[in-house]
């Protein structure tokens, strides 16, 4: 009698088993991975450049860092939104650093040697490897193919391409319980920085980051339906650089461009190194 009802309790539980919904795959959350890189951009980042030499000098914990950033796949996919968002952010600015100390000082300290630039470290964007989230990247394969998947083109003025022309790298890392606060922050300043947005109502021009212009589609899609009426006729580039730009505007410079008389240019990037060390 005792057999049959061991054999009654285990096919219950057997039948309980297979009826319950299977659990979900418990993730760790990615708030804690992000510390150590937050400590290096606090020590060696100072109002966007970088004391690349001391990083050099140290630089076991950006290694271990980058190193870090490999999570499986499965780990990555268990992330919300913003935490994917960050990672990637943090991921990028990270795989910069670590693409430039690799190779620092990119010049000699020689007078006839052009300005120091990570375009003088060949396929930087394009071709150097990196290992995030179970798979191999290049910086231009995140920019170009992973962030757009996010819909937000703030996130191209938040990356540090290790050049004066991009937005100031932070002295923090990026995080998910921060993200939209640190966004909002970094638009606001790119778009209050006369080397990235200015209006010369001399020469009747509006002039831009060319970053804007590398993403154009992106921007467009998500600002140029704020532009007012008045700017109908634009381009929807255009339209979306009215609505980025107006609201941190001086009211001169307000007045100047609501009278839509304005042309839109590019300038230059500038791609000399954010080094405070000079190339030691």
């Amino acid at each position: 009698m005792r057999r049959i009802t061991a054999l009654g309790i285990a096919s219950l539980a057997l039948a309980v088993w297979l009826a319950a919904p299977p659990l979900r795959a418990q993730h760790p959350p990615a708030s804690g991975l992000h510390r150590p890189f937050d400590e290096i951009l606090d020590l060696n980042v100072r109002d966007g450049d970088v004391y690349y030499h001391a990083l050099k000098q140290s630089r076991g914990a950006l290694d271990r860092y980058v190193g870090s950033l490999d999570v499986a796949a499965s780990v990555y996919e268990g992330w919300s939104r913003d935490e994917r968002l960050a990672f990637w952010l943090n991921a990028y600015n990270a795989f910069v650093l670590q693409t430039i100390v690799d190779r620092y000082p990119i010049r000699g300290r020689a007078p006839e040697y052009p300005p120091a630039s990570i375009r003088q470290i060949a396929g930087a964007f394009e071709k150097v490897p990196h290992r995030a989230a179970g798979r191999s990247v290049t910086l231009d394969h995140i920019e170009k193919a992973i962030l757009p998947e996010f819909r937000d083109p703030r996130v191209y003025l938040a990356l540090g391409r290790g050049a004066r022309g991009s937005g100031r790298l932070r002295s923090e890392a990026y995080a998910a319980g921060r993200l939209e606060l640190q966004l909002t922050d970094m638009t606001r300043e790119f778009l209050t920085t006369l080397d990235h947005v200015a209006v010369d109502r001399v020469t009747g021009e509006l002039r831009l980051s060319p970053i804007i212009g590398w993403h154009e589609a992106e921007f467009a899609g998500a600002y140029a339906s704020a532009a007012g009426e008045t700017f109908a006729q634009r381009s929807p580039i255009e339209r979306a650089a009215v609505a980025l730009v107006l609201p941190h505007l001086y009211p001169l410079e307000q007045q100047f461009i609501e009278r839509n008389a304005f042309v839109v240019r590019y300038v230059d990037f500038d791609w000399t190194l954010n080094d405070l060390t000079g190339g030691r």
